[in-house]
């Protein structure tokens, strides 16, 4: 094929076809560095605020619990002392061995 002067592309062109392939290619590992870095910071802040909601419901379960239990101590009480007074104003005889006659 002959170079006539239509077929012939201006250098400029050229120049600035090669800038661009060589400016694509210098910044592609920058790039690539940076959407690492994204995606870690994305992945630690997903996890602190996985800890926080373990931590939050972690929380409510205890004082469920805690409430529970001091209820349950309560309620020991209560009841004990509600069968004594049975037995004291009762007609019932005590549960216990009695040493009277």
């Amino acid at each position: 094929m002959a170079t006539t002067p239509s077929t012939i592309v201006n250098p400029q062109i050229t120049d600035a076809v090669t800038q661009t392939n060589v400016q694509v290619l210098g910044t592609g590992p920058g790039n690539a560095l940076g959407n690492l870095m994204q995606a870690t910071a994305n992945a630690v802040a997903n996890a602190a605020h996985v800890a926080a909601a373990a931590q939050q419901n972690a929380s409510t379960v205890l004082q469920a619990s805690t409430t529970q239990g001091v209820a349950l101590l309560y309620g020991v009480d209560t009841a004990a002392t509600s069968v004594g007074i049975s037995e004291i104003f009762g007609t019932q005889p005590p549960a216990y061995p009695s040493t009277y006659p």
